[in-house]
């Protein structure tokens, strides 16, 4: 093993165990290009690190409370972080600058996100508000009213046309983005809307919740599709495919499912021994990854639902998974206050207990084929 302190990097198993900030880690999004990897922190840093060795490329100090959400602009130059601070902040991602910090907001802002066309910044607040800020300036587009309670996720559509925003006030609302009008109220939830997402064809809508379901919406007219009702908890995370053509949610109930889109149909379920709390499809669609409350990251082959892998470190619950655009490398940011790189290979894990014998014949290569994968 090979530990460089001062420079923040651990190279052995998983790939790099990133160390440094003093809070929890919220969340983690890799560059476009996958070499680069944000993590949002309860430290109010934001941190840049090079997701091939984990080195630490800078950090991005200037807000005064925690970081609750980072993005990057489609082209990777321009990262965008919200706070408990009440504001958002853009940074240049070549030198860590700051190129200028929006304020407006009169609570903590908890979700960012660039339109597909990078020119728009929208962010979801506690102070109940959207916010729509043009990028190249930093000016307040416009102030998006309606929500009575937090908003809690945004997203846009992949055309960039419409904003979806989910709030504690347990509705989804639809917005123009070119004016800013509200196109229509999704209601049916009966408990906080906790993750909203659109299909890749931007047709459907789905909105995981406090109520235990996932609800699919056709965008076009706000139409309920279908409600997937299959959930004991609420659902924290909900992820569709590259493809479409599956949703994959995650829940306090310790599993993960997957439904068929089409049909609404429960394809199967994926258990975790605790709380879910995030899941996310590789770029390609093959592998799903998911974080729990259990301290591991699980890795499925959604072909048909084979374990691969259970990643083993943490010493806390992982809140965040995320795969690099190449899908050879996968993040986790975890309440231990680390990020943990690992390399991902596909290959199918071992029993522990087939593993063992396996080391015991061929102790010279077991480490080194499964070690940088699973863990200790």
């Amino acid at each position: 093993m090979r530990k460089i302190v001062n420079r923040e990097m651990v190279t052995d198993d998983p790939q790099g165990t990133l160390v440094g900030h003093t809070g929890p880690v919220y969340g983690v999004i890799f560059f476009p290009d996958g070499k680069i990897l944000v993590l949002g922190s309860a430290d109010n840093t934001g941190r840049l690190r090079l997701a091939a060795d984990g080195a630490l490329l800078c950090t991005l100090v200037g807000h005064t409370d925690s970081v609750l959400s980072v993005a990057f602009s489609p082209d990777g130059q321009t990262l965008a972080s919200g706070s408990e601070d009440k504001t958002v902040r853009l940074w240049r991602v070549a030198d860590g600058a700051l190129l200028r910090t929006l304020e407006g907001h009169t609570d903590s802002v908890s979700s960012v996100a660039f339109s597909p066309d990078g020119q728009t910044l929208a962010s979801g607040s506690e102070d109940k508000t959207v916010r729509l800020w043009r990028v190249a300036d930093g000016a307040l587009l416009r102030t998006l009213e309606g929500h009575t309670d937090s908003v809690l996720s945004v997203a846009f559509s992949p055309d960039g046309q419409i904003l979806a925003s989910g709030s504690w006030d347990r509705t989804v609302r639809l917005w123009r983005v070119a004016d800013g009008a509200l196109l229509r109220t999704l209601e049916g939830h009966t408990s906080s809307v906790e993750s909203v997402a659109f299909s890749p064809d931007g047709q459907t809508l789905a909105s995981g919740s406090g109520d235990k379901t996932v609800r699919l919406w056709r965008v076009s007219d706000g139409t309920l599709l279908c409600t997937l009702e299959e959930h004991t908890a609420l659902v924290s995370s909900i992820a569709f495919s590259p493809d479409g053509q599956t949703l994959a949610s995650g829940s306090e109930d310790k599993t993960v499912r997957l439904w068929r889109v089409a049909d609404g149909a429960l394809l199967r379920t994926l258990g975790h021994t605790n709380w879910v709390s995030s899941v996310a499809f590789s770029p390609d669609g093959q592998t799903l990854a998911s974080g729990s409350e259990d301290k591991t990251v699980r890795l499925w082959r959604v072909s048909d639902s084979a374990l691969l892998c259970i990643l083993v470190g943490h010493t806390n619950w992982v809140s965040s998974v995320a795969f690099s655009p190449d899908r050879q490398t996968l993040a986790s940011g975890s309440w231990d206050r680390t990020v943990r790189l690992w390399k991902i290979r596909l290959v199918s894990c071992p029993s522990r207990q087939s593993r063992s014998r396996r080391e015991g014949k061929h102790n010279k290569i077991g480490k080194e084929r499964y070690g940088t994968t699973i863990g200790d």
